[in-house]
Order: structure tokens, then sequence, then C-alpha cells
């Protein structure tokens, strides 16, 4: 066991009191997946976790109820998978860790919003509850990450920042970038090129009809944004206040 001014670095998790045996990875990154498509609004079927995790959807079904006899899950056949009370607690435990990790690698270590999704992905299994303490003071406990995606607080709650899509918004008028849904490398990557990240303002110049592209300005350049791109964009006004 060893301190980091005054954290207790020990290798626990506040879940450990609720469940009989620590979890491997995989389940904890089971955990994690099922609450994300919840959250986005997905009937979470075996086959739906499956591509989202890259694996067999055989294997999704053996972990699936491998989770409900632990009581993390509740699994029927031929029905969406839902998180128990537990479940869904240790997966906002992980998502918080994700989370933080990313906007401390991105904001202390200035590592690209899109390489950070894959080191948080490593890291977050294995960092001590008293590092996650440190981590969260040390940015000044903030409410998201680099993609505007919620923290949950160290009591699970998650307040979602308001927003909506560039694509869904009228011509002619100034906006703030307040959440980008997607953690695809590649896409990240083209916004950055763009100069957009979180809290970028875009000035949206025209759109074309029958979802054709959107001429967006950005820093005093003009680009044009797929219409597919621009509904990944999460927008709220130029002139308001910044969570």
């Amino acid at each position: 066991m060893s301190t980091f001014r005054g954290y207790n670095l020990a290798m626990t998790k506040n879940y450990s009191s609720e469940i009989s045996s620590p979890l491997s990875t995989n389940q904890e990154d089971y955990l994690k997946a099922i609450y994300v498509l919840e959250a986005r609004g997905d009937q979470v079927t075996n086959s739906v976790l499956s591509e989202y995790l890259g694996y067999t959807p055989a294997s999704a079904t053996n972990m699936v109820k491998k989770l409900a006899k632990m009581d993390l899950v509740i699994y029927r056949r031929h029905q969406a998978v839902a998180l128990t009370p537990t479940g869904r607690r240790v997966a906002l435990e992980i998502l918080r860790h994700h989370r933080l990790l990313e906007l401390f690698l991105h904001k202390t270590l200035d590592i690209p919003w899109d390489s950070v999704h894959e080191e948080a992905d490593r890291l977050e299994h294995v960092i001590s509850e008293g590092l996650e303490d440190a981590i969260a003071a040390s940015l000044g406990y903030p409410k998201v990450d680099p993609h505007g995606d919620p923290i949950p607080s160290k009591n699970g709650e998650v307040i979602h920042t308001p927003g909506h899509p560039l694509s869904q918004s009228k011509a002619g008028q100034a906006y703030r970038l307040v959440r980008v849904l997607s953690q695809e490398k590649d896409r990240l990557a083209y916004l950055r090129g763009l100069g957009l990240h979180l809290n970028a303002e875009v000035f949206l110049r025209e759109q074309a009809p029958f979802d054709g592209p959107m001429l967006v300005e950005v820093a005093g350049e003009v680009h044009a944004l797929a219409a597919d791109m621009a509904a990944l964009l999460q927008v709220v006004p130029a002139s308001a206040d910044k969570a």
C-alpha cells in the first residue's frame, strides 16, 4: 500500500463490498458497454453488444449469462439485457475512471482527444480509488471529459450537458461545440484537423437540402461538413454560458 499527497493508493474499488469476488477486465468492459449503449438509447441485445465490443455473439451470450448469475445484469432470452442496480454502480465507477483518465491525458499530458480513448481503456481497470480521487482533485473535479461526455460523480450521479445536433441547427448563427457523440479515432482526428474541439465556436453558414453537406466556419476558415458528421456534434448557441 502506498500514498500520494494523502491519498490511499491501495488497489481497491468502491463496488468491492457489493460483489463476492473481483471482476475481470472483460466483465467490467461488458458492464460499461451495456451502460453506454443504454444511455444512447439502444436496445442492448447480445448481437448489439457483441458488435460494439468486437466479440462473437456466442461469447457475448456466455458472458451475459455469467454476469446474470452474479446479479449484475438481467438476462432473458430474446430480450434486451439490462443492468441491475449493482451492475449499474460498477459500470458507472469504471466509466468515471475512463473519462477522468481521458481528461487527465488530454489536459495534463497534452495527448490529442483522438488518442486518449484507447489509453484510458487500458488504464481504467488498474487505477485505485485513491488515484482516481487525486486525478479528480488535480483537474478541479470536472463534469465532462475531452469529448463532452459526462463524468459520473463519486456517488454515481450523471449530469448531461444540454445540446442539440449541429445538423438540426439554423444557418446564419454561431454555436459552441459541447459534445461529440463518437469515439472513432479517425473521425476525431478529422475534426481536430478542422479546428473543432470542446467549446470551439462554429458559425453555420449554409446547409444544402436533402441531407447535403453543411458549410461551417471555424476560426476564420470555411469547411464543408457531411450531414452524418454534423449529426454527431452537439452544440448550444455561442452566447450560452459554459458548463
